[in-house]
């Protein structure tokens, strides 16, 4: 394997998105699996009824059956998760942590699928095998032996099913705590914290049928190509159609311009392509409320001139829905009115005819629908955005119509039913209450830790059990230095994964590694092959029945790895843990008892496609404390945090250079690297790259492929650097740049967060460049 120094190049990319290079993409993938002709016939089940869940990203289903319904990196996701390499005893017997931990993530996880629990015991730097019932019975010593259960966390991946995620709760609250930090914190936790207090429900209201109605779609902050991209088939059929698509991101996303088909085999036949979006805007980082609230500024002057001529109901505003359903629009809008249009430019860095022609597609638009991702939920005035959006929505009455509505579009397969079953730090009274009833027991009513708050018990050494079911907490998480000291802070870290990863490298002083099954291996317990059940971003519940003989009898499935844990812990209390987990039917029937939606789940299940999770919001019922949609007002922020600022402000401070994002390269889904190339970008075989504009290079006194050191400015003395960054000079807004996650994660201080959310800023970050102090590399 050669390594990415040896490969790299930059050339960019000027074919569509999709079409003959995802198919060369997917075609690689599926011969790099060691067992392609297996994983051919899993891919063809992929997100087909009587088939298995695409273990890739949240995005729903088309209701038509019979076609394939896999993405190109869903495709990915697939054949890496069913690789036919296996790391065993045999393995970690060869590489010790401290060798492992020399390699990259793109390396770790090649090696292909854990295959039987690992033990690192504190007094070896190799990882030894150990039994199940042995790796039970030490994890119950060590949360036994804990002064208080809040001295233990256990975090969740959004890839975890919802019979896993249920056990898991259960667990962990019986007990004793309500520390279940999980990966949603880190990227849609300022969507809930948002919307439940605008619309009383922290999930979307949209559905997959509503795409196919709208007239018009704002997609902000939001890169369906890399991300989600069976998204981009509905973009295509509404620009078609006639419908307005418009694009609100500071970068030229390819998938968010062009797109060739891969079904159509007129496009492919002829080099075909279609438009992706009907206008393009590209404002500042950050600038994406200030954007909205002139839209929002440009309306309610609309509405006043007709008011002024006597015809209100000429006006872009539905004045009987905000008069019937709304809370708040007074204050809103003098906060509009309040706001100077320097104020909206400066802020959104667009002009202001640029928002007007923005504003008045809104406003012809009968049916809108505004869908967002983490270029919104990841700043610090995020909650603040995702109501302005909200606001904006009501303003004309765009929720609860069909065609309509909001649509935060969530990442991992399952993270928004793993918030469903009760994967919460600060679950609602309702949930605690209904586990009580049920189970007998009293619930832990003290809010736990979220993912930031974990990390600063961690390093302050309040939590010794760290338990992770799936995911890679290490990597995934902010400020890397000061996460990977306080999970060596631990007493014990547990991680159960399907392959390897930095989680099993960066541990606590004693250490195991758990193998559980993937969304495509079969799942064969003794009442024979189990569903399990998964909910994407549209509410939608469907199951999923792995395809593919597992590499090994000694990987295990989550909900029984999670009820081995619990049994060796508690015993039978509050529930027979194990006798569960052979018919997980048994596991269903308990979550039909406490959570609202799921009476009768099993025959919900029968029906094609799943059930849909009914979303009151949707049917303009309110459960919020107003009993109304809350207009919700906020200033507009400033354009560095103040503790930026601060920093700045001080004697002999630099300031900063530019502002970063982080990004995924195409090549992988969260920290899972597929490969080191990024097609769209015109990257090949190198991932520590900075991206920037030619003109700031050179302000800045680089120039283009130039390497720098980048350091984040923060108000506390601590050095947060990463080396060896190659720049590229690139069509990006100046003032910006962009560089890949995880491998920026070490510039996100861990006090960065949302206002309300704890969700880090991983998308606004003040930097410096300097020369770089790593060893010169040949590119």
């Amino acid at each position: 394997m050669k390594t990415p120094v040896d490969r790299f190049r930059f050339r960019p990319y000027q074919r569509p998105a999709a079409g003959w290079g995802a198919l060369r993409s997917v075609a690689h993938a599926w011969l790099d699996s060691r067992q392609p002709f297996k994983n051919l016939r899993a891919m063809l089940q992929t997100n087909q009824h009587g088939g298995f869940d695409c273990p890739g990203c949240a995005w729903g289903e088309a209701p038509q059956e019979g076609r394939i319904r896999f993405c190109e990196n869903g495709a990915k996701a697939v054949n890496w998760e069913a690789s036919g390499r296996g790391v065993d005893r045999a393995f970690f017997a060869r590489h010790s942590v401290d060798d492992l931990a020399a390699h990259d993530d793109y390396w770790l996880e090649y090696q292909g699928r854990l295959v039987e629990p690992m033990f690192l015991d504190g007094t070896s730097d190799h990882y030894r095998p150990i039994s199940w019932d042995e790796a039970f019975a030490l994890i119950a010593r060590h949360l036994k032996s804990l002064d208080s259960p809040d001295q233990a966390a256990f975090y969740t991946s959004g890839r975890a099913s919802n019979e896993a995620a249920f056990l898991y709760q259960l667990f962990a609250r019986a007990f004793g705590t309500n520390n279940l930090p999980d990966c949603s914190n880190m990227c849609h936790e300022a969507s809930g914290v948002a919307l439940k207090q605008s619309i009383g429900t922290g999930k979307g209201t949209v559905t997959y049928d509503d795409f196919a109605k709208a007239e018009a779609i704002f997609v902000i902050g939001q890169n369906p190509g890399t991300n989600h991209p069976r998204m981009l088939e509905p973009l295509r059929e509404a620009v078609a159609r006639g419908a307005q698509v418009v694009v609100l991101n500071p970068l030229r996303e390819r998938g968010l311009e062009r797109f060739q088909a891969p079904q159509d085999p007129v496009q492919m036949l002829t080099g075909g392509e279609s438009p992706m979006n009907t206008a393009y805007l590209r404002p500042a980082l950050g600038g994406d409320m200030a954007a909205i609230r002139g839209i929002a500024k440009f309306l309610l002057r609309w509405q006043a001139e007709a008011e002024d001529r006597g015809r209100e109901e000429e006006g872009p505003l539905d004045r009987a829905f905000i008069a019937e359903h709304c809370a708040g629009f007074d204050d809103y809008r003098a906060t509009v009115d309040a706001t100077t249009w320097a104020e909206i430019s400066a802020f959104s860095g667009l002009e202001k005819d640029a928002l007007e022609r923005a504003a008045h597609i809104f406003c012809r638009s009968n049916a809108t629908i505004i869908c967002w991702a983490m270029g919104i939920t990841q700043h610090r005035h995020s909650v603040a955005t995702i109501q302005e959006i909200t606001n904006l929505q009501l303003m004309r009455g765009q929720i609860g119509r069909p065609g309509a509505g909001l649509c935060p579009v969530r990442g991992h397969s399952n993270v928004q039913g793993d918030r469903t079953m009760g994967i919460n730090d600060r679950p609602p009274p309702q949930l605690l209450d209904a586990l009580e009833s049920r189970f007998g027991f009293t619930v832990p009513r003290k809010p736990g830790y979220n993912v930031v708050q974990a990390i600063e018990a961690m390093v302050a050494g309040n939590i010794k059990v760290f338990i992770g079911l799936g995911g890679n907490f290490a990597q995934a998480t902010p400020d890397s230095g000061r996460t990977h000291r306080g999970l060596r802070n631990c007493e014990l870290s547990v991680q159960i994964s399907t392959k390897l990863n930095r989680s099993h490298l960066v541990t606590g002083k004693k250490a195991l590694i758990l193998p559980c099954l993937g969304r495509s291996d079969v799942d064969v317990q003794s009442a024979g092959p189990q569903a399990v059940t998964v909910e994407d971003s549209f509410s939608m519940v469907h199951a999923s029945y792995g395809q593919l003989k597992p590499l090994s009898r000694e990987m295990r499935s989550e909900p029984a790895i999670v009820a081995g844990i619990a049994q060796a812990t508690l015993g039978d209390t509050p529930v027979p843990w194990c006798t569960l987990t052979e018919d997980y039917r048994r596991i269903r029937a308990l979550i039909g008892d406490v959570i609202p939606g799921f009476e009768h789940f099993e025959e919900k299940l029968q029906q094609p496609g799943g059930f849909y999770l009914q979303n009151p919001a949707g049917q303009r019922r309110w459960h919020t404390d107003s009993g109304k949609a809350n207009f919700v007002s906020h200033s507009l922020p400033a354009p560095l945090p103040p503790e930026v600022l601060e920093k700045i402000g001080r004697k002999g401070a630099r300031k900063a250079d530019l502002v970063l994002q982080t990004l995924r390269s195409h090549d992988q889904y969260n920290t899972t690297v597929y490969g080191l190339d990024d097609r769209y970008r015109g990257v090949k075989g190198e991932r520590h790259v900075l991206f920037a504009h030619l003109e700031d290079i050179r302000r800045l006194g680089f120039a283009d492929r130039d390497r720098v050191d980048i350091v984040s400015l923060w108000s506390d003395e601590v050095e947060r650097r990463v080396v060896g960054f190659t720049l590229i000079a690139f069509d990006i807004p100046r003032g910006q740049a962009a560089a890949y996650y995880p491998e920026a994660n070490p510039l996100v201080p861990l006090e960065s967060y949302g206002v309300g959310s704890f969700t880090p800023t991983s998308k606004y970050i003040a930097i410096r460049l300097e020369p770089s102090s790593a060893p010169q590399r040949i590119v």
